[in-house]
Order: structure tokens, then C-alpha cells, then sequence
């Protein structure tokens, strides 16, 4: 069995308006995005949700000192966006799927994603979503340190920043070994 960890793909980081969004390059990649996670779906693999979540009057958060306000505790930012909130209220609720809360880049830093993957017997990780320079990198970084394979679809993972989106994917293969297709 496999995993597909979506990560950050919401209102804010995507929409045009968004409070922190990638614009154009995350609408680009719903379609790959989506078409990955209804494969995994479909396959009966382990899909994730990881998603950012902030509270406005958090003050010790650190991320409160670099972007503005995002992914804000019930509201329409943190809403996963376009079709994947669709595709998302059609298969909610299966055993498969699991939506997550992070509070980090990271989607393994200080949730319980290790465990649910490795109670599951999953090694291979398939990663997308946004930012890809962020908290893509950041959860690949964790996964490689945590031993488990990783598969990055660069038609499914977006930045607001060109050049750190392809560091990112050099360091995907150059330095954790992931495969990017």
C-alpha cells in the first residue's frame, strides 16, 4: 500500500484573492493534482489531507513574523480549493482517507502522520500540493529522514517563487533520492 499526502492545497495558497497564494502556477495544477488523488483513491491507497492551520491571535507562532494571515481556523482560506473540495466531499469518510491539521511546514512535525502511515505498512510516498519550496520540501525532508520512499509528480506541486520551486525539485532527486516525474 501507498500514501498520497496533499498538502496545503486551500483557498488562500490557491485562489486568486488568497491570503498567501500561489496564483496562477497552483491553479495550474489542480487538474495532475486531483487526477493523483482520485488514482490513489480509486487504488485503495492511503490518501492524507495535511492541511495549515492558524489561529490569529496565535502570537507565539513563528510564521506570524514572515507571511501574512493565512489558513485562518474555520475560514474560507483554510477551505481545500476548486475541484479537490469536491472530489473531497465524495470520498470523506472512508477508511482511506484522512484529513489532517499541521500547525509546521512539515506535515510529520508534531502530528501523528508516522504513525498512521506506518500502523498501515506504507514505505512510498507520493507527495503534492503547495507550496513546493515550503512545506512540500519540508514533509520530503522529514519523510527521507523517517526512511520512506518518495514520489513528487512536478505536474501536481506549485510555488509563488519560480526559482525556489525548481531548487526544490533538484533537491527532490539530487539530495533525497525522490523520484520526480
Amino acid at each position: 500500500m501507498q500514501a498520497i499526502i496533499v498538502i496545503d492545497y486551500s483557498y488562500d495558497f490557491v485562489a486568486t484573492d488568497g491570503a498567501l497564494t500561489t496564483g496562477v502556477a497552483g491553479q495550474r495544477i489542480e487538474k495532475s493534482l486531483v487526477e493523483e488523488v482520485k488514482k490513489f483513491h480509486d487504488q485503495g491507497d492511503f490518501v492524507v489531507f495535511a492541511m495549515d492551520l492558524h489561529e490569529k491571535k496565535d502570537k507565539y507562532h513563528p510564521e506570524i513574523k514572515l507571511f501574512p494571515h493565512h489558513n485562518l481556523k474555520d475560514s474560507q482560506g483554510r477551505q481545500l480549493f476548486g475541484s479537490l473540495k469536491i472530489l473531497y466531499d465524495e470520498i470523506k469518510g472512508n477508511d482511506n482517507v484522512y484529513f489532517m491539521d499541521k500547525r509546521r511546514y512539515s506535515a510529520f512535525s508534531g502530528t501523528d502522520l508516522d504513525i498512521r502511515l506506518r500502523e498501515r505498512g506504507i514505505t512510498e510516498i507520493t507527495l503534492v500540493g503547495v507550496c513546493t519550496d515550503i512545506c512540500v520540501l519540508h514533509t520530503a525532508v522529514d519523510a527521507y529522514n523517517l526512511g520512506y520512499k518518495i514520489n513528487i509528480p512536478q505536474e501536481a506541486v506549485a510555488s509563488f517563487d519560480p526559482k525556489g520551486h525548481q531548487f526544490a525539485l533538484n533537491h527532490f532527486s539530487n539530495t533525497l533520492g525522490a523520484n520526480v516525474y
